[in-house]
């Protein structure tokens, strides 16, 4: 018997990346940052003092909005923070999306989206992507009937990203919010921040467990027209946001120069390895965010396994149109030539 709610007692829930205990691997699956973050960071942890943890933080987390606000060009009423970026998607569904409403997502994508559709009881409208990953032009059309469409760009696991212009055409045709998370977005040629000024109904998120090596903390970002985080904001829980996160995350956002300086290695690196899996046989999609997506020469499950017992954990979905990839962490420059070594006596075996 279950007590819990006939759709929740059905769904089977979301799956996070593998955090391995025990045995030591060299981590290329959850798509954190080898880097550690700001020195600023260091620095507020090692002042804060503790016995401001005897108070409630600011409900608003007002000096992360302020610090965000000033990096974007945007306003500090146009952010709204959340535990996680996660926790902001939970947000706009509960926001946007009645029980039983449409709510549309590209897919192959973040497969914790049609999650979070099935908690809120909501009626799942997958778009697929086109034969090349990218977001179909007819993506209005497809997602009809939907108060709310989400998607990633630069997407995951794909690492691609979608056009600009294509995203905009979204904007203006769908009916309802389209929501734009940028999570890799640091790593990427562009952003789609420029279309807050342009359309009411777009939101755009970020996250600072990427680029900013804060996997740990959990703060995201959501910016949009301040009509729309208001309304947000009533869903939003009081204190979503600890009061230790937030002096961290401002000095974080502060700091965006040390963010920067570690993207461009990451981003080095990312080329280093496309060029050398291309070179063993491996199919490549273009990433923009830090990780690749491969198609191996060998069955993905099988290089999967075979990493896992030489020490490398990287990430395999076995899921429809990418069961034949494996997704791999940008790591620091030490564990991608360890990587490299290993791929290259995978691959070359038996030739």
């Amino acid at each position: 018997m279950s007590y819990a709610r006939p759709t929740i007692a059905r769904i089977a829930g979301y799956t996070p990346g593998e955090q391995p205990k025990g045995r030591r691997l060299i981590k290329l699956n959850t798509n954190e940052n080898p880097y550690p973050p700001s020195p600023m960071v260091a620095d507020a942890l090692q002042h804060f003092p503790a016995e401001r943890l005897k108070l409630y933080p600011v409900p608003g987390a007002d000096s992360v909005r302020e610090a965000a606000a000033e990096l974007f060009g945007i306003d500090s009423k146009q952010i709204l923070c959340g535990n996680g970026s996660d926790d902001l998607l939970t947000i706009a569904q509960r926001t946007f999306v009645d029980q039983g409403g449409g709510f549309a997502y590209t897919e192959p994508s973040y497969s914790l989206y049609p999650v979070l559709a099935d908690i809120q009881g909501a009626r799942k409208i997958p778009v697929a992507l086109d034969e090349n990953f990218m977001l179909p032009e007819n993506a209005a059309e497809l997602a009809a009937g939907a108060a709310l469409f989400i998607m990633a760009r630069p997407n995951a696991p794909t690492g691609n990203s979608f056009p600009k212009a294509r995203v905009a055409k979204l904007c203006r045709e769908f009916a309802g919010v389209v929501w734009v998370d940028e999570a890799y977005a640091d790593f990427a040629n562009d952003n789609c921040l420029d279309l807050l000024g342009q359309f009411p109904n777009v939101v755009v998120s970020r996250t600072l467990s990427k680029s900013y090596s804060l996997a740990g903390l959990r703060l995201g970002l959501a910016c949009a027209a301040p009509e729309l985080i208001a309304e947000m904001d009533k869903v939003r829980d009081s204190y979503n946001i600890d009061m230790l996160t937030q002096a961290l995350a401002t000095a974080a956002i502060k700091d965006s120069a040390s963010m920067r300086a570690n993207v461009r290695r990451i981003r080095a690196s990312r080329e280093k390895l496309r060029c050398e899996l291309q070179a063993m046989g491996c199919d490549v999609l273009p990433s923009e965010a830090n990780f690749i997506f491969a198609k191996p020469p060998r069955p993905a499950a099988e290089v999967f396994q075979a990493l896992r017992e030489r020490g490398f954990l990287v990430r395999y979905f076995n899921l429809p149109r990418i069961s034949d990839y494996i997704r791999i962490t940008i790591g620091s420059e030490d564990d991608m030539a360890a990587f490299c070594a290993v791929c290259r006596e995978l691959f070359t075996a038996g030739k």
